[in-house]
C-alpha cells in the first residue's frame, strides 16, 4: 500500500525518525524519555516491517527498556 508513492513502511520508519528527532529537542528529561519511547517502539515496528531486521530491533527494544527503568523503577 502506497500513499503519495511511500510505502507504509517507509511512513512508519519517517515517523520513527520524526519522533526520536524531536525527543532530543526537550528540555525535560521525561518527556524526552516519553517521546524517544514512542519513536524506539515505531522503530521496532518498522524493523518488524523489513522482514525482521534485528539489529533495529534489537537495538530499539534495549532503548525502550532502559526508558522505562528511568521513568518508572529509578525516579
Amino acid at each position: 500500500m502506497d500513499i503519495l508513492g511511500i510505502s507504509l513502511t517507509d511512513w512508519v520508519g519517517y515517523a520513527a525518525m520524526f519522533a526520536l528527532l524531536v525527543s532530543f529537542i526537550m528540555k525535560d528529561v521525561k518527556n524526552l524519555r516519553i517521546i524517544n519511547s514512542v519513536g524506539c517502539g515505531l522503530f521496532v515496528v518498522y524493523g518488524f516491517m523489513l522482514s525482521t531486521s534485528w539489529p533495529i530491533v534489537i537495538t530499539n527494544s534495549a532503548i525502550i527498556c532502559i526508558n522505562f527503568y528511568y521513568l518508572f523503577i529509578k525516579k
